[in-house]
């Protein structure tokens, strides 16, 4: 049987934990370019290497995903490069390489694009697992020291990020042994409101991992998150409906890099 779980009250981040802290080195973002079949054009990620790192050593990596109006520049408000160096200059994250790309897999992938809140767009961030899979994770597996297998690689996002992160982790379960999702927009499951309405990327049902795949799953909700609303104990509850093994928590914020980096953080902590 597996454990359905919450616990509030286990990750709470220590003070300082995203900000510059004297004696500690830091790794800074650099922007990478890819050539994408998917969408036909050269497409832009940001990367963060391990300040240390050597060809001489294998990595795991880590694709941290944006939210709808955003691009690949979006997590630079969260200061990545500060949460993971501090993280590694404690010893209390493994070493890796993070991957930020642009989850919008379309040609013109230009960020708060006007038809953002529309079916169209959507499509665009579910179309990311055929540009993840097929040129961006190829590409950085072919160009950088990167350990391979499920064991090794990790998937996380905010807001839409979460959503499109929950689609491929659990699309391609043998491929992704870490999912994040913090604030997680709707569309995982079916829904309807006055703008929009989807059919749900899964039903409920299907909202499953198979028994026998060790998969870390966080969720990460923010007390006053007035967006995404419900979603994430949504997401939760049809986990634990599902009996799928996962992490759900809530922590002060809204819909903002207050409760995503947290989220980061946190996920960060347990991965590899």
């Amino acid at each position: 049987m597996r454990r359905n779980y919450i616990m509030a009250n286990n990750y709470d981040a220590p003070k300082g934990y995203d900000e510059v802290q004297e004696g500690v080195r830091y790794s800074e973002i650099q922007v990478i370019e890819y050539p994408s079949k998917t969408t036909g054009t050269v497409r832009k990620a940001n990367l963060l290497l391990p300040l240390d790192y050597t060809p001489e050593k294998k990595y795991p990596v880590l694709y941290l995903l944006h939210g709808i109006g955003g691009d690949h520049n979006e997590w630079l408000g969260g200061d990545p490069a500060t949460v993971m160096s501090n993280l590694w200059a404690k010893g209390e994250a493994k070493e890796m390489i993070v991957v930020i790309p642009n989850v919008r897999a379309r040609a013109n992938d230009e960020g708060n694009p006007a038809d953002i809140f529309t079916p169209n767009h959507f499509k665009a961030f579910d179309n990311f697992i055929n540009d993840l899979t097929n040129d961006l994770k190829p590409y950085i597996e072919a160009n950088y020291s990167v350990a391979e297998g499920r064991e090794n690689t990790a998937i996380a996002g905010l807001s839409m990020g979460g959503r499109t992160s929950l689609y491929i982790g659990f699309t391609l379960p043998e491929t992704y042994g870490y999912i994040g999702a913090f604030c997680p927009a709707p569309g995982v499951l079916s829904y309807s409101n006055i703008m929009n309405a989807e059919d749900g990327l899964f039903t409920r049902e299907n909202f499953t991992l198979p028994k026998e795949l060790k998969t870390l799953v966080m969720i990460v909700e923010g007390a006053t998150d007035e967006v995404v609303k419900i979603w994430p104990s949504t997401y939760h509850q049809a986990l634990v409906d599902n009996d799928v093994d996962h992490i759900y928590y809530v922590t002060e914020g809204g819909h903002d890099f207050t409760v995503w980096k947290h989220g980061l953080y946190n996920f960060a902590k347990r991965i590899f």
